[in-house]
């Protein structure tokens, strides 16, 4: 029972399909999970976040695209193949939202409808070492600049990406609007274009967005090392990213968290 501060939302579900199969990073193979004690491989915490997005975008259309917040914080794995429902109820700060997969709580998150977000003044975007080197606490020393190779969108890639996600919201074909989960996409990219890593998890993310991006722009990042720290055996690191559309224009602001080597692997 609801009162009168709170609605809910219809629920989104989605058959989840692990994008990331074929990825370097072997967490999303099923043999690796196992290793770590998952049940298969993971479907990528982006894309969950990018499912959760679905919901905001129902409620405020572009507008949350385009000065939008959202947070997501991942507590258990979705798997390939798994239908993942997404709840939302709205209060009066906004939507609180969840998924639920395979009868387990698997995220969390917030998203709200900010009036006029402040952009940084990181306009520039970094290009990534042009050799990585391991990840580990001097690689990836807090204040460490942190880029990627610059992604040329284009109508098939979005479109594609859109299947991926299996997105049922008509807003991002008809308008031509890049999907929100790529742009958090690219602090994944921040680690990866940069440092060599095992296995690793994304656990959670912040997102402010200040612009729509639109297909066919292309998307760079000027982002620093916030923290390096250890925390039950995990080693952690927390990245602070502007997002920029065609090296110029600030489209989000991010703080990404992710485990970069988990205890399984430091011993």
């Amino acid at each position: 029972m609801h009162d009168m501060t709170t609605t809910l939302l219809s629920p989104y579900t989605v058959n989840a399909f692990n994008s990331a199969r074929d990825s370097e990073n072997k967490i999303h193979d099923d043999t690796v999970a196992g290793a770590f004690g998952f049940r298969g491989g993971l479907v990528p915490g982006v894309d969950v976040y990018a499912y959760m997005t679905h919901l905001p975008v129902a409620r405020w259309g572009r507008a949350w695209l385009e000065r939008g917040r959202a947070t997501c914080r991942f507590l258990k794995p979705v798997y390939d193949g798994e239908d993942a429902t997404v709840m939302a109820i709205e209060t009066a700060n906004g939507l609180d939202i969840s998924v639920e997969s395979h009868g387990e709580l698997c995220a969390t998150g917030q998203a709200s409808l900010t009036q006029a977000p402040s952009a940084p003044d990181r306009t520039a975007p970094v290009m990534p070492l042009a050799t990585r080197v391991a990840a580990d606490e001097r690689s990836l020393a807090p204040d460490t600049l942190l880029g990627i190779k610059p992604l040329r969108t284009d109508a098939d890639f979005a479109a594609r990406y859109l299947d991926d996600l299996r997105e049922t919201e008509p807003l991002y074909r008809r308008d031509g609007i890049l999907h929100p989960g790529m742009i958090l996409r690219t602090c994944n990219w921040a680690l990866t274009h940069n440092v060599v890593l095992g296995p690793w998890i994304h656990v959670g993310s912040a997102v402010q967005h200040l612009a729509a991006a639109r297909v066919g722009d292309e998307l760079s990042l000027h982002a620093r090392v916030a923290a390096n720290y250890e925390r039950k055996g995990h080693r952690f690191v927390e990245l602070d990213g502007v997002v920029l559309s065609n090296a110029r224009t600030p489209i989000a602001h991010i703080t990404h968290t992710a485990i970069y080597r988990p205890r399984a692997a430091a011993a």
